[in-house]
């Protein structure tokens, strides 16, 4: 992929820089990646996700589902999203926990974190580069808004890094989308 910054010629296209993790994000993110690759061999799109507790508890992790349940919402983080209320988890306990996702967060999935009070969210492969994956199949588009946007409408402040681990985050899209 062409990961230049000049904006001069129409046909490059420029890519967020990467983000340099530390040890513990980047072993969580490693951890959504590994979800991202298990989720692709059963047949979904490959993406994976972990929320973690600010103490370094993994409270949920999940692939993405939705070609084997048939449920279009089954992203990974929704996935993870939905194991939490058993839990019995506070708003405040929430907001001081990370959600690792293998891939930028859609635009549902962005909602569905503001929604769950998470404050901080750790990201693989940006939506840029993704697309490059996506090709142009109306069935396989995204909305193209950044979970950024999203998080910057929020009231409440959630931290957002990414991209970070681009290689390793990459690895499950090679060849996992129709062309």
């Amino acid at each position: 992929m062409n990961n230049s910054n000049s904006s001069s010629n129409n046909n490059i296209t420029s890519y967020p820089a990467e983000t340099t993790l530390d040890e513990r994000d980047g072993r969580y993110l490693r951890k959504a990646i590994v979800w991202s690759h298990a989720a692709r061999r059963r047949g979904n799109r490959p993406f994976g996700s972990v929320i973690v507790s600010a103490a370094g508890e993994v409270l949920a992790e999940a692939g993405n589902s939705n070609a084997e349940t048939g449920d279009c919402t089954a992203h990974a983080e929704i996935n993870a999203l939905r194991a939490l209320p058993g839990r019995k988890l506070t708003r405040e306990e929430l907001a001081g926990a990370t959600l690792y996702a293998s891939g930028e967060p859609c635009v549902m999935c962005a909602g569905a974190i503001f929604w769950s009070n998470i404050g901080r969210v750790v990201f693989g492969i940006d939506a840029e580069r993704l697309r490059v994956f996506r090709g142009e199949r109306q069935d396989q588009r995204d909305a193209e808004l950044s979970c950024r946007d999203v998080f910057l409408a929020s009231p409440h402040a959630i931290e957002c890094i990414g991209p970070a681990l681009i290689d390793e985050a990459s690895a499950a899209h090679d060849g996992a989308w129709k062309t």
